[in-house]
């Protein structure tokens, strides 16, 4: 066999393979005598089918899977062996001439291979990256106790209506009368939250509404232009709602409204445990810290971006085999078209530069990826999750079932290990590079990323 690579220009790669009889005809003959050995063909005791009637039968496509392989083999080989950074996967060159296999060898494959620019992508004590440290406020804290004590709040009973108040009673369709209408529609135990009705005149019937109450309203104009909101009041088809124009009556049977949660040691007990929190300066303080620790992943991943910005910047624009890259976009994308490539092409490159930058970055700060990381991302993951429910004090055991529940998904690890990479990746530059630390709100935090 022998194999040949050019890369004049650094990037394009043409990449040619000559396979010589000798490199496939012992495997060849070994799979046409383990196939005879195997073969169950009429007329013939298993095993012992001739093999010179299995080599006129599939002679032909056991000789192709035997080239195949080695092909696969030879280049993945010399790619390892000689360090080439491929892009992609290699492609048959456009000029390769068909390989009638049914000849007699030689054999030559030709294949075009894009070779990742060469360049340099260094981060040292002078390079100066800003850091956004978001400060954790009163009001910030505030809106987490009452979020912890809007979960933990509960519906009571009330007598008479306020605003945001939910209320439970009759429907009933009245004719031009104002009286019950025959056959009209009727619904027991409607809910309504007169507060989410659109127009103020219709919404004003039920100020200061009581239990036992009579409102007269109608549908229509409360909720005008929205047949589905009206026919999940009247518990109707949508297409019968937009026939509905009468008014209703409606008698309150009930009216509740929700309280949230006192700020006490039930309340903390509920959100951190048994005992952990003594009184609500410790239960602010709490918060406060939780809150640091979640602002804290928002504040790193900002600063590997302005990471990337700054290296990009850095390094410059890199100079890429386009029209190979093109056409390995498109192979990569078979069920697109190429104006489906040039449209994002674009972004593409700027995404696989940033790539390449950070794989270098990654290199030259050593950095490993064990199970443990993987692990313990998947756990962050879930943590941050739970958070979102106001749950922050998730025990450790469960969030290790929940975070070995998303390893099982293979779509779940690839996204773990780069999070785990990135985690690792910046905690390693921050004590590289200039921290140019700055302390922002919540609000100008939010703006740095628009």
């Amino acid at each position: 066999m022998k194999i040949t690579f050019e890369n004049p220009d650094k990037i394009n790669g043409l990449m040619t393979i000559t396979i010589e009889e000798a490199d496939f005809k012992d495997s060849v003959a070994k799979q046409l005598k383990d196939y005879a050995k195997k073969a169950n063909i009429a007329g013939f005791r298993p095993g012992q089918v001739p093999v010179g009637m299995i080599q006129r039968q599939y002679g032909a496509s056991i000789k192709a899977d035997v080239i195949n392989n080695l092909l696969g083999k030879a280049l993945n080989d010399y790619i390892k062996e000689n360090n080439i950074n491929m892009l992609g996967n290699p492609l048959p060159n456009e000029n390769q001439k068909p390989v009638e296999l049914e000849k007699d060898a030689p054999y030559t494959f030709v294949f075009d291979i894009a070779v990742a620019p060469e360049f340099k992508a260094e981060l040292t004590g002078r390079d100066k990256v800003p850091y956004y440290e978001i400060n954790v406020d009163d009001e910030m804290i505030d809106s987490q106790v009452n979020m912890f004590a809007s979960r933990a709040g509960n519906y009571e009973k009330v007598d008479a209506y306020e605003e945001n108040d939910m209320l439970k009673g009759e429907l009933q369709q009245l004719d031009k009368n104002g009286t019950p209408m025959e056959g009209g529609i009727k619904v027991e135990g409607a809910i309504m939250m007169p507060h989410y009705i659109k127009v103020d005149k219709q919404r004003k019937l039920f100020a200061k509404a009581k239990v036992g109450d009579v409102i007269t309203f109608n549908p229509r104009k409360a909720y005008p232009e929205n047949d589905t909101e009206l026919a999940g009041l009247l518990k109707i088809d949508r297409e019968i709602a937009k026939d509905v124009v009468s008014d209703f009556s409606y008698k309150i049977a009930e009216i509740t409204r929700f309280k949230k949660h006192e700020v006490n040691q039930e309340l903390f007990d509920q959100v951190y445990g048994n005992g952990t929190v003594k009184d609500e300066k410790q239960f602010r303080e709490m918060i406060a810290g939780g809150l640091k620790g979640q602002l804290q992943i928002d504040s790193d991943f900002r600063f590997l971006q302005d990471v990337r910005k700054h290296m990009e910047k850095k390094v410059g624009k890199l100079v890429y085999p386009d029209a190979l890259m093109k056409r390995i976009m498109l192979s990569n994308n078979k069920d697109k078209d190429e104006k489906f490539v040039e449209e994002n092409y674009e972004g593409s490159i700027k995404e696989l530069t940033w790539r390449l930058i950070k794989g270098r970055l990654v290199e030259a700060q050593k950095i490993k990826i064990e199970d443990s990381d993987v692990k313990e991302a998947a756990k962050e993951a879930a943590r941050m999750q739970f958070a979102q429910y106001g749950m922050s004090n998730v025990p450790e055991e469960y969030l290790a079932n929940y975070a070995s529940e998303m390893l099982k998904k293979q779509e779940n690890v690839d996204g773990l290990i780069d999070r785990a990479i990135d985690v690792k990746l910046t905690t390693a530059l921050k004590a590289v590079v200039k921290l140019n630390t700055q302390t922002v709100s919540m609000e100008e935090f939010n703006k740095l990323a628009r």
